[in-house]
């Protein structure tokens, strides 16, 4: 399924987050969103999921309206999101945990059928947390944790898989694989990353996005060049080939103390107001 935000601006609060925004994520592309805390990745994430109302443009499935051609849980049914908030309050099994995923597909008083326990079964095995699945959630590992949460967002059945931060805290074995993990399912992916060499790994296509506009799209090579990563990122990158997967490859040095006053003062001499 193609994933398209189409012109989408998200205005929270008098403030405007994101201005005019449109991504394309073509059927079975896994993009990535990059850019500096605060750019307004999440938001944007969130107008996917429903989680925010864009105040203009429109999130679209193949060319179906999400807001206003499907309810909530039509489009819980064909996207699924892994966000940055566990569950809590609530000290739930693996199994509960996960089980909920399949609530988009159940009515109101249903009770769970066979394909749905072979369903959930099937997606316990693929995330690795088959053993685990009478212990409560708040006793997992943090890695553990994001395999149930993603667990629970593939029992859905998605065809468009969102991911916000998937790989924060999370030790360099467990990012790896639960990123080789989401590469391997086929579905359309659209996450936010903060490691750029995570991003040049697995991401097909690249937004950067600051101050909640995209300045460059295109292929992590094309995207990640130095000049571009000095003036959103504030540091010097310095670009290879990584030995093992030939993929783009970076190293990172911080700007000289000084240099981001001196920054600032040029672009408010091009901008002519010193």
């Amino acid at each position: 399924m193609r994933l398209r935000l189409d012109g989408v601006g998200v205005r929270i609060d008098e403030a405007q987050i994101v201005h005019d925004l449109t991504i394309d994520c073509p059927p079975g592309a896994f993009v990535g969103l990059v850019g500096p805390n605060g750019s307004g990745k999440s938001t944007v994430l969130k107008t996917v999921y429903r989680a925010v109302r864009p105040s203009t443009g429109a999130v679209l499935l193949d060319e179906t309206d999400l807001l206003r051609d499907l309810t909530p849980r039509q489009s819980a049914q064909k996207v699924a999101a892994l966000t940055q908030e566990h569950p809590h309050g609530f000290d739930f099994t693996v199994l509960e945990v996960v089980s909920a995923g399949r609530t988009p597909h159940k009515n109101a008083w249903s009770l769970m059928s066979r394909a749905d326990h072979e369903i959930i079964s099937a997606v316990l095995d693929t995330v690795g947390m088959t053993a685990h699945t009478e212990r409560t959630f708040t006793s997992l590992s943090g890695g553990e944790k994001q395999r149930v949460l993603l667990a629970r967002a593939l029992v859905q059945e998605p065809s468009v898989l969102i991911l916000d931060e998937p790989t924060n805290h999370l030790d360099i074995s467990t990012q790896l694989n639960l990123l080789e993990l989401v590469r391997s399912l086929g579905i359309t992916v659209l996450a936010a990353l903060h490691d750029l060499n995570l991003a040049a790994a697995f991401c097909d296509q690249l937004h950067v996005l600051h101050n909640g506009v995209i300045v460059r799209a295109g292929s992590p090579r094309e995207v990640l060049t130095p000049d571009l990563i000095a003036e959103v990122f504030r540091v010097h990158a310095h670009c290879g080939t990584h030995p093992v997967t030939g993929r783009l490859h970076l190293a990172f040095s911080s700007f000289p103390a000084g240099a981001d006053q001196a920054a600032a003062e040029f672009e408010l001499v091009k901008e002519g107001s010193i």
